[in-house]
């Protein structure tokens, strides 16, 4: 997971939305009002391609999942389940993009909530999710660092399927063979050729590697956490290979 800022909705779509959560207010009862919001939303083909275009120029990499970061994202996912909150269900600020398997196969109807009720996932456009988890790049694998960092581990699987575990591990070595292409092809003035690969290494699945990268590269125990790579931890510390790859975060 990482860091995600949410743009603005086209003017038509954010004034239907503003409707449809109108129209589910006015009901009498709870039940009433979560019954409306299901419906409403299953026939919502009015806002489906405005949301859809929305959250893919949000998501990281080429549209890929916000929760996971690998797999295609194809579902509008109710941060705050639809059952739970039914006024929220038409709440731009609610809406993240899924891939199937997060939405319907892991998350579902889980929202796990601390103590005092405050959701313990992390919506990674109103939270950094570098706060909460910490990935251990030469295993590909997550550590938490809070218990939010925690609910997501466990309700998204991100140490529990191998797919991902392997994914990440493949990304990082990848991830170094692009610093040290862009080293090179800058070197020799290639600017356009470093551009694209920049471009590429942001548009691959499983952009939370090279977001790690960079930024435990700047940690005080970063010669500890790149033991035994040292040249990789050189070349994230090289000042405009630095502006080259973060200018397009």
């Amino acid at each position: 997971m990482i860091r995600l800022s949410r743009v603005d909705l086209p003017q038509e779509t954010t004034t239907l939305l503003g409707k449809y959560t109108k129209e589910i207010a006015a009901q009498a009862t709870e039940q009433a009002r979560k019954d409306k919001a299901k419906n409403l939303w299953a026939g919502r083909r009015t806002v489906r391609p405005a949301l859809l275009a929305a959250l893919t120029e949000m998501a990281p990499g080429h549209a890929r999942c916000m929760y996971c970061g690998d797999s295609e994202g194809t579902d509008i996912d109710h941060f705050d389940p639809k059952h739970r909150t039914p006024l929220r269900t038409f709440d731009w600020l609610n809406h993240l993009l899924s891939c199937s398997y997060c939405n319907s196969g892991r998350k579902g109807s889980r929202f796990p909530l601390d103590a005092d009720g405050a959701p313990l996932l992390v919506d990674p456009t109103l939270l950094d999710p570098l706060d909460h988890l910490r990935l251990v790049l030469p295993l590909g694998e997550y550590q938490a660092r809070t218990p939010q960092g925690q609910a997501c581990i466990d309700v998204f699987g991100l140490n529990s399927r191998p797919v991902l575990v392997k994914g990440r591990v493949d990304a990082y070595v990848t991830a170094h063979g692009a610093l040290l292409h862009w080293r090179h092809v800058t070197d020799k003035g290639q600017h356009d050729k470093a551009r694209e690969i920049v471009r590429v290494s942001w548009d691959r699945p499983l952009v939370d590697v090279i977001v790690a990268m960079f930024h435990q590269s700047e940690h005080a125990a970063a010669e500890a956490l790149f033991a035994g790579e040292e040249d990789v931890l050189t070349l994230l510390r090289d000042p405009e290979l630095r502006e080259g790859f973060l200018s397009r975060a």
